[in-house]
């Protein structure tokens, strides 16, 4: 490209060289031409004469050819030059960090290329400022919600520890008390440092799948067993809908059962209302699709696509009282997208369905 670059800038300029000598040898001639006719008259006659006895005809020839050719060489070459000028100022004002610079306009040589490219270039660059941007704003609101959950248990923790620190308590049971207490925020706390190192792990790179082909009837079947305690307890019962034939993805399956154990306990958390949890498996055309459905209070419509946002909670007093991190559907929507599939919530019939739909077997 870069060779055929300079071949035609070359034969641009060979052209307007030829151009611009035979514009000024017929530019010389009509000159000569007109010379001769205004002999006729004393004055031009006059004029004339004394040119050629101080200058010398053929200087004459050759200035009045040198400065025609000039002109015409600068004529036919100006839409280049201010090309290339424009192309000079719209680059140094994109250095200096203008992406939205006037370019000159398209053309269908080379020059043209160059200005394409030029916007391509500021186009990708603006673009990748405005994501590193983004990025800078989602890092500091990371650190800022990872240090305002990590700090909430840990300062509730610390205040019992105190009062046992220093025997502020009246009695055994009330030391009791105070431990299970601390107990309980150590507990949560650690649990929110696993969730935090996970959605990192998920995040960047850092995490490998191990996929095997798995029967994902079975997994949901063997998933629901292992919830009828915290189903029992919750007062729910669940509902399997699972079609006859066998569905087999490739997956790795210890990640998926993270991602349905976040779904499913999530239903329970926050659908205990609604009496029962559902869990469907289904063909979608040439995709897989597994639904974790619960009868709780609907979820907003405008608050269903930040849902796997980092840190994003439907209501904030609630996920205070169910000690829910924010954490656990962005690592849910991490691992399903590495493996290819995507993970989305909505409201139908009354329920709220989080789905999950996966490539199918190859």
């Amino acid at each position: 490209m870069q060779t055929k670059w300079h071949q035609s800038i070359r034969w641009q300029m060979i052209g307007a060289f030829l151009l611009s000598a035979v514009a000024s040898v017929a530019g010389v001639g009509a000159l000569y031409g007109l010379a001769q006719f205004f002999r006729q008259y004393r004055l031009a006659h006059s004029m004339l004469d004394m040119l050629q006895d101080n200058v010398g005809e053929v200087q004459m020839v050759v200035i009045v050819g040198l400065a025609l050719f000039v002109l015409a060489f600068f004529l036919l070459t100006q839409r280049m030059v201010r090309t290339i000028t424009a192309l000079n100022r719209a680059v140094g004002q994109v250095a200096r960090g203008n992406f939205d610079a006037a370019m000159p306009p398209d053309s269908p040589d080379e020059l043209g290329q160059l200005v394409h490219s030029l916007k391509s270039m500021t186009a990708q660059l603006k673009t990748s400022i405005a994501q590193e941007r983004q990025a800078q704003q989602s890092r500091h609101e990371l650190i800022t919600s990872v240090s305002h959950d990590l700090r909430t248990p840990l300062t509730a923790m610390l205040g019992y520890l105190e009062l046992v620190e220093h025997d502020r308590y009246r009695d055994e049971v009330e030391l009791r008390y105070y431990v299970g207490i601390a107990y309980d925020k150590s507990q949560q706390l650690k649990r929110m440092i696993d969730q935090l190192f996970e959605f990192t792990r998920t995040s960047h790179g850092s995490l490998r799948l191990r996929p095997v082909h798995v029967n994902l009837g079975e997994l949901l079947e063997q998933l629901a067993e292992e919830f009828m305690p915290a189903l029992q307890s919750a007062g729910m019962h669940y509902k399997l809908v699972i079609p006859p034939d066998a569905i087999r993805a490739l997956v790795d399956p210890d990640l998926m059962v993270r991602v349905l154990q976040n779904l499913v306990s999530n239903a329970i958390r926050y659908g205990a209302e609604g009496k029962q949890v559902d869990l469907e498996l289904a063909r979608d055309g040439g995709r897989i699709s597994i639904s974790v459905a619960n009868y709780g209070e609907p979820i907003p419509e405008w608050e269903l696509p930040h849902l796997f946002e980092t840190f994003y909670r439907v209501e904030k007093s609630r996920s205070a009282r169910t000690g829910g991190s924010g954490l656990g559907l962005a690592i849910a929507r991490n691992i399903v997208e590495l493996h290819g599939g995507t993970i989305t919530a909505y409201n139908e019939s009354g329920r709220t369905v989080f789905e999950i739909r996966l490539p199918g077997p190859s």
